[in-house]
């Protein structure tokens, strides 16, 4: 594999594997100086215990590690490091660390000191619980005021933190063992990470009603501790995780069924010259509809409509203006003049996508909602203005601005809103992980708005766009960097699969379009100039996107699979017969057995395959 890294990773830069953790039943993945994937007999208990240090922008610092220390033993494992970061100007942050593991406890303690004063906007203990299998089980959470309260995990994504005040929550794990997760050193709270399409529900420090950012006073200590202890009164046998692995992964066909949804591409004013120059390609891919946004804010204006008139002419599929509307006057008046000057260009797009500029941004908990009109006022105004034409609603950014700001069904024709994996954290697993929570999403979506027509995009694994902060993070390295505008998978076979496994994960949403990516430019499924790949060569995306824009409107049936984290697939059928898709979500190979379906087969990493069904 190592000579195919950079074709799969789209960089030669790889992460390093964690070191494995066990006590008896209990293991953890030691990555980066944070806990993964702790589990007990095999299951999943915590996804990861982690400790973090935000930026204003909720940048996350990349610590230095040193004088790392491992102890392990069959029944126990002892860590000891201690971890730098370097913040604006001189100022510096070092963290001494500690985590022992026995047979049934974890402890992860952590003090935390600065000689200079630090800035963040938090800093302290994440924890992560997984979301498959605990969605909407019951829990227990004691506060800190000692009160015991029974409650469930959030099945529907809540908008607002689910529990707070927190010092320990527990629940089950599997029939017969409970595990219980406690914080020491400040208060915590728990926010529902499926918002931004992580695949967890958050535990963390510091409650966002609190100022931010904030200081840590010099020469001021700051400790936190957190401890998992299990409660096992079963008597199962210890399972092992290598014999899972060393199986086929099975499919079998399900029940569900519908019809595939339109692909998209979105159009900037900044890639439409390059777009329009490469419109042979865009005719190859043949997407049913063009996205082109359009921000008064950011400097477009007939220019830029007269390009996506000249890429709209030369198009067969139908098309939609997103329109970030700046609402520093009329939102009428503002409407009517990006009409009139679409009216110079002669530009008459399908469907009209609106929303105030300002509701890109994050209003987090305890903040004030900005200035805006009512969106009553502006769909009114886009109906008025852009008469006959389809108008929809939603956000520009991601479902969680959408979920705490909830738009008027009533008013639009459609609703729409974007996703992105590399908020919280970018390493491979979390990126792909996030895949799992895209059914919680489009489900939460569909009990706020029904049998609205609904669409998801543009959503790459760069981010376009920061809700959150006052810049996405620039990242000419090309590392794997969260919240960062360019992501260097994009240009390998990761960001394929992650398309063709993002596209199945939505099939039950019942979307009117998925757009996936860009032509050109950084989000693109060509390469441009400084890029790592040659310019105008074809990124591994590219195939996926032309392969489900050719699916647009056939019918699809499930596939289950018995490792869905590792392998997704569904059937598509057309006039011409049915063929079952499949992809691997890992960097390993793994063998996949069709059974009825389809005959033994071995998928490269990241390797997506098309199959005749079997007769």
């Amino acid at each position: 594999m190592t000579a195919d890294v950079f074709q799969l990773y789209g960089t030669r830069a790889q992460e390093k594997p964690p070191v494995r953790l066990t006590a008896g039943k209990l293991t953890a993945d030691l990555a980066d100086g944070n806990l993964r994937s702790i589990r007990y007999n095999g299951i999943e208990v915590l996804r990861a215990i982690s400790y973090l240090v935000r930026d204003r922008d909720w940048g996350t610092y990349s610590p230095e590690i040193a004088d790392l220390k491992i102890e392990q033993g069959n029944d126990r494992f002892e860590i000891a490091y201690q971890a730098r970061c370097e913040g604006p100007g001189v100022t510096k942050l070092v963290v001494d660390m500690r985590i022992t593991g026995g047979r049934d406890r974890l402890d992860f303690e952590a003090e935390a000191v600065t000689e200079t004063g630090f800035e963040t906007n938090r800093c302290g203990f994440c924890i992560l619980h997984p979301i498959v299998g605990v969605a909407g089980s019951p829990a227990t959470v004691e506060r800190v005021d000692g009160r015991i309260v029974a409650t469930r995990f959030p099945d529907l994504i809540e908008p607002w933190q689910p529990f707070k005040d927190m010092r320990a929550i527990t629940h089950e794990v599997m029939s017969g063992v409970a595990a219980e997760c406690r914080m020491e050193g400040d208060t915590f709270e728990m926010e529902d990470q499926r918002n931004w399409s992580d695949a967890s529900y958050k535990t963390y420090v510091r409650p966002l009603a609190l100022p931010w950012p904030y200081q840590i006073p010099a020469g001021q200590a700051v400790g936190q501790k957190i401890s998992l202890i299990i409660r096992d009164t079963g008597r199962s046998e210890q399972r092992s995780s290598a014999a899972v692995h060393s199986e086929a992964i099975r499919l079998e066909l399900g029940t569900r069924t519908g019809t595939m949804p339109d692909i998209g591409v979105i159009v900037t004013p900044e890639e439409a010259g390059a777009t329009l120059s490469a419109r042979s390609l865009l005719a190859e891919i043949a997407p049913r509809e063009l996205l082109f946004h359009f921000d008064p804010d950011a400097g477009h204006g007939v220019e830029a409509l007269k390009t996506f008139a000249a890429i709209a002419a030369a198009h067969r599929g139908r098309s939609t203006l997103e329109i970030a509307l700046p609402c520093k006057a009329s939102p009428a008046d503002e409407a009517a003049e990006i009409a009139r000057q679409m009216q110079i260009v002669w530009f008459k797009p399908d469907a009209i996508l609106i929303s105030p500029s300002v509701d890109r941004q994050s209003t987090p908990p305890g903040s004030k909602w900005p200035d805006c009109p009512p969106l009553e006022e502006v769909y009114a105004a886009a109906r008025t203005v852009f008469g006959g034409i389809r108008i929809g609603g939603g956000m520009l950014s991601y479902f969680t601005e959408l979920n705490r700001k909830r738009v008027p069904a009533d008013e639009i024709d459609f609703v729409s809103h974007c996703t992105n994996p590399i908020v919280h954290a970018a390493d491979d697993l979390s990126v792909m992980q996030t895949l799992e929570a895209l059914p919680f999403i489009t489900r939460s979506v569909r009990a706020i708005y029904g049998h609205k027509p609904y669409r998801i995009g543009p959503s790459t694994i760069p981010m376009r766009q920061n809700p959150y902060g006052s810049r996405t993070m620039d990242n000419p390295a090309r590392g794997r960097v969260p919240m960062a505008n360019r992501d260097p998978r994009h240009n390998g076979h990761f960001a394929a699969a992650f398309a063709l496994g993002y596209a199945i994960r939505v099939l039950e949403a019942g979307l009117e379009c998925l757009t996936l990516s860009a032509l050109t430019g950084p989000f693109g499924l060509i390469a441009g100039p400084d890029e790592p790949v040659e310019q105008g060569g074809r990124r591994p995306l590219f195939n996926t996107v032309r392969t489900l824009s050719a699916l647009a409107g056939t019918s699809w049936q499930e596939c289950v699979s018995s490792s869905p984290s590792e392998v997704l697939s569904f059937v598509a059928r057309d006039a011409a017969g049915g063929k079952l898709y499949v992809v691997n979500l890992t960097g390993e190979a793994r063998s996949v057995d069709g059974g009825a379906l389809a005959e033994e087969l071995r998928l490269a990493p990241f390797a997506t395959a098309a199959l005749p069904l079997a007769d």
